[in-house]
């Protein structure tokens, strides 16, 4: 058994975000349904994507796909049969286009009043933003967060789209969704829940808002204790020009890190930034005597806060990573084993798993509608009328 068996989700959405929600959902046993464009229909950003590259596309996993074009009548009333016995309906359109569509909402919850319906857009159903195109590196400048990385002088640096995209947005839907589940139980219904990335992302940076809030002190990139400007908390370059990063903030643990590299003048002067040019002259130097490994294998042994910084092929080569099953394996029809990110909550009676790879577009139409209750016959003339394939 798995900790979300017997929730439907209907999946409306497209690009990273929404799918990346409804990934965690299905890893964790909800019946995902992606409600994909009948062929023909529609503009899709995947267009070209080989069978391999969907073998590991870990977006689409554990998940089933029905192709219905939803400008069409017919395909829109079976859409109200399946929202009929669903128990999620995930949209990222631009706001108002499910209102066209007549899959919105009030439409969809007159029927189902016990629909948790998510609308996952970029700044959300209202606002004098909400209209507004945009993407992660849009979100996280209206969030807060691109204004705070870097260094000073220089221009933001722009990190890769996990803070709108993947955690204000996709993470952040699936806590909401599933916390409008656990909420039904008390009311008996369901509700909308808007959910906007930059909402996310300015969520995500509470506690640097409570610093501004609390003094008016707006973090500046590259100057503050936890972007940068500190020798405690700092990567260094090693000898084989790799990177390792330092984060002994606490006391005792910067005791121990001037204990091992036997700079213990340094102890009594952690937060004296009179001395920091020279901690940080002393500490580039030392860390270029040895290699990045050999300094990790030499300081983990210590009660210090230390991590090299990998790139992606070092980190699924890391045997604590293994260990952590965050490798998962999963079998494909043609192309056999594939690996995938692993599932990341443990739970120690109702895991989650890596079930099944992506499916092709429209892959369990036929499997669907049946469930649904439709005949041969009517999902032969569904077909034919190019309302669902």
């Amino acid at each position: 058994m798995m900790p979300l068996e017997g929730i439907r989700v209907l999946d409306l959405t497209r690009l990273a975000p929404g799918p990346y929600c409804t990934m965690l959902l299905a890893d964790l046993g909800a019946d995902v349904i992606v409600v994909e464009e009948a062929p023909g229909a529609g503009r899709r950003f995947d267009i070209g994507m080989s069978e391999r590259a969907q073998a590991f596309n870990a977006l689409g996993r554990n998940k089933r796909s029905i192709g219905l074009n939803l400008k069409d009548e017919a395909a829109g009333d079976v859409f109200y049969r399946l929202a009929d016995g669903a128990d999620v309906v995930l949209e990222g359109f631009r706001p108002g286009v499910v209102k066209r569509l007549g899959v919105d909402y009030e439409t969809i919850s007159a029927r189902n009043p016990r629909i948790v319906y998510c609308s996952l857009s970029g700044y959300g159903q209202t606002g004098p933003y909400a209209g507004l195109v945009g993407h992660d590196i849009n979100y996280i400048s209206l969030g807060g967060a691109l204004g705070a990385i870097g260094w000073p002088g220089t221009p933001p640096a722009i990190p890769l789209n996990v803070i709108a995209d993947f955690a204000g947005g996709g993470l952040y839907a699936a806590f909401g969704i599933l916390t409008a589940v656990i909420a039904r139980h008390a009311t008996g219904r369901g509700q909308w829940v808007d959910m906007a990335m930059s909402d996310g992302v300015a969520s995500l940076m509470t506690f640097i808002a409570q610093m501004y809030f609390g003094n008016n002190h707006v973090v500046k990139p590259g100057v503050e204790l936890l972007n940068g400007a500190v020798p405690f908390n700092n990567v260094y370059q090693t000898s084989d020009d790799k990177w390792l990063s330092i984060g002994c903030l606490e006391p005792w643990f910067w005791q121990e890190l001037c204990q091992a590299l036997r700079c213990e003048q340094f102890i009594p002067h952690q937060n004296n930034r009179e001395m920091f040019p020279e901690m940080f002259d002393f500490l580039r130097a030392k860390f270029r005597e040895k290699t990045r490994d050999a300094w990790f294998e030499e300081l983990r042994q210590r009660d210090i806060c230390v991590a090299p910084v990998y790139d992606l092929a070092e980190v699924f080569a890391d045997p604590h990573v293994q260990a952590r099953g965050m490798i998962a394996e999963v079998a494909h029809p043609e192309f056999g084993v594939v690996r995938q990110v692993g599932v990341g909550p443990k739970f120690s009676d109702t895991p989650g798993a890596v079930r099944t790879t992506a499916p092709m577009r429209g892959q369990h139409t036929q499997e669907v509608l049946r469930e649904a209750g439709y005949s041969d016959e009517e999902i032969a003339a569904l077909r034919e009328a190019k309302a669902a394939g």
